[in-house]
């Protein structure tokens, strides 16, 4: 005899979702409406659509995916092309067994499910999901379809990004934005929406990258890229030549590589975007990368310090001469420390310069100077001109040669602060650097006060993030730096809505501070390897890349493995300090 199947009603009376009096007026509803019983109960307020999702699960038979709440892996996605998953509406989930599991709003459609077994040469597993999230998961994992790019345009109001430049007179003017005789155009709207959700999205850079049969845009968000919409090829063209006209590069110029400077307001909000255009196999790769002014306004407690090194960080900063070195890679947020540094000493009574290439932002206040190589405007002649200006505080963008390296140093011995970045992996390395510069040791011990070195790691997202306890090599490392018995867990996190799937939100530093005593000068003159420095700099206190990290771990800020990711050259360095070690013996 087959087992009846229970009626939805009496399963949401069952799970205590609804009562007697509720389920009434749902029926009483449905005799007229014709309506399906659970979306009345929605629009009557008695349920909600998760609640929805677990009744029908258990009705069906099937089980009920949030896909909101998933990451799903692209060995799975990979299994269903896009075309065929919006044909469908279906999305898949996971591979059981050798069957592939799709979610569907209805899984008891038994056409879709033929279709689907023999499109894709598969035996399907149907499950269960809410219309709502298979349509935003359908965007999220394929990008977004051809024909809906214009209607989705639509969704951004022009009034809420707005695109500056100067008047003939100089004056800071909207030059695009609601007034714009070309808004109703889709590349114009497809830039801007673009545009709008990277900085919705806490992205650092927005990518576009020509394939050979598509045009791919990726965000960078909190370092690491995420593909968000894979743009037909036909759209290419005229969406680099907009990017290419509002940020003043040459629209005829495909051949060698360009840089441009966009400013706008975002609702508001000053935002600078630096671009750079590079030429390759199937057109020009076009980067935008996102300045926000907002950024270098917050507290320097805010990039991650602990309490102790903002103590030494602050006072370093308010030394009356010298040099202070942030060194690290590309990415590592150099800059963004230094202009929070610079905020927070700007001062009616202080006078402070910068020279940089290029000027990332721009602070009220500040006298700020670009570097134009082509006119002969180096970094060594704008310092030269800077010191005849009687500064209080000097910013160098980056030293790179010997000549910027000397007059730095000249400026910071004759009464200067002087800060500036360097290339390098770690605080001792840029010592050595400076001397491999051709710059003599006793100036580099004499000028140099100190260098931090820094990194940034993701931080735990808060909203998914669950302890656990460590593994035994992971106390190891955490009772090494806290210098005491770990009993806490470490936090990780699953991943959820909030923060992408991922199980992280935002980023914040990780530091290497350290300063020139008297035992590191003497090692300086001595010409001594970056090793001996690094090990002198430890038994003095300095804490390392690694080590610092490892702390933050034990603070439930970030994971072990964003340390692993992040710290992994820290590897290299200590190998390679042994066998300086060894040359040295």
């Amino acid at each position: 005899m087959v087992e009846r199947r229970r009626m939805l009603g009496e399963i949401l009376l069952d799970m205590g979702l609804i009562n007697e009096r509720q389920l009434e007026q749902a029926l009483n509803d449905q005799k007229t409406s014709e309506e399906a019983l659970g979306r009345i109960l929605i629009r009557m307020g008695h349920i909600d659509g998760d609640g929805l999702g677990h009744a029908l699960s258990e009705q069906l038979g099937v089980p009920y995916y949030k896909l909101s709440e998933m990451k799903i892996a692209q060995d799975v996605l990979s299994r269903v092309p896009g075309p065929v998953a919006r044909q469908h509406r279906v999305v898949p989930v996971s591979v059981d067994n050798g069957h592939l599991v799709v979610a569907m709003e209805n899984p008891m459609d038994l056409l879709v499910l033929d279709n689907l077994q023999v499109q894709l040469e598969s035996e399907i597993r149907p499950a269960l999901a809410s219309d709502e999230e298979i349509g935003v998961a359908l965007e999220r994992y394929y990008g977004v379809e051809e024909k809906t790019i214009d209607s989705m345009m639509q969704e951004i109001s022009q009034q809420d990004i707005s695109f500056v430049g100067a008047d003939e007179s100089g004056e800071t003017v909207i030059v695009s934005g609601a007034e714009d005789e070309q808004a109703d155009a889709p590349v114009v709207k497809l830039v801007s929406s673009v545009i709008a959700e990277a900085f919705r999205e806490r992205a650092s850079d927005i990518h576009f990258e020509p394939m050979e049969d598509r045009f791919r845009v990726r965000y960078r968000i909190d370092g690491v890229c995420h593909i968000v919409q894979e743009l037909p090829k036909r759209l290419q063209p005229p969406t680099l030549s907009r990017i290419k006209i509002m940020s003043g590069m040459d629209i005829a110029e495909r051949r060698v590589p360009q840089d441009g400077r966009i400013q706008l307001n975002m609702s508001g909000h000053p935002i600078d975007l630096r671009v750079s255009a590079l030429p390759g196999l199937y057109g020009e790769s076009m980067v935008l990368r996102i300045l926000d002014r907002g950024d270098v306004m917050r507290g320097l407690s805010d990039l991650g310090f602990f309490e102790d090194d903002m103590e030494l960080f602050n006072d370093i900063i308010r030394m009356a001469t010298g040099i202070f070195l942030v060194t690290g890679p590309t990415g590592s947020g150099k800059s963004t420390t230094l202009y929070a540094a610079l905020s927070q000493l700007n001062k009616p009574d202080v006078k402070i310069i910068t020279v940089e290439d290029p000027v990332e932002y721009q602070i009220p206040g500040i006298n700020q100077v670009q570097v134009l190589e082509d006119i002969g405007m180096s970094f060594g002649r704008a310092l030269r001109s800077m010191l005849r200006q009687a500064p209080d505080i000097i910013m160098v963008g980056e030293i790179r040669d010997q000549e910027t390296a000397e007059i730095a140093i000249q400026a910071a011995l004759t009464g200067h602060l002087v800060f500036s970045t360097l290339h390098t992996n770690d605080a001792p390395s840029a010592i050595t650097r400076l001397i491999d510069m051709g710059v003599k040791p006793f100036l580099v011990a004499s000028a140099v006060q100190a260098v931090m070195a820094q990194r940034l790691v993701r931080r735990n997202c808060t909203n998914c993030s669950v302890g656990r306890d460590p593994r035994a090599d992971e106390r190891i490392e955490i009772e090494k730096v806290i210098g005491r018995k770990f009993d806490g867990q470490v936090m990780e996190g699953p991943g959820c809505a909030q923060c992408n799937h991922t199980g992280y939100k935002g980023r914040l530093g990780i530091f290497e501070v350290m300063r020139m005593a008297d035992e590191v000068r003497d090692l300086v003159m001595q010409r001594k390897a970056a090793s001996s420095i690094r090990d002198m700099a430890k038994q003095l206190g300095m804490r390392t890349l690694r080590e610092d990290a490892w702390r933050k771990v034990s603070e439930g800020a970030t994971t072990p493995a964003e340390v692993a990711r992040v710290t992994a050259e820290e590897e290299e360095v200590i190998l390679k300090a042994a066998f300086d070690r060894r040359s040295e013996d």
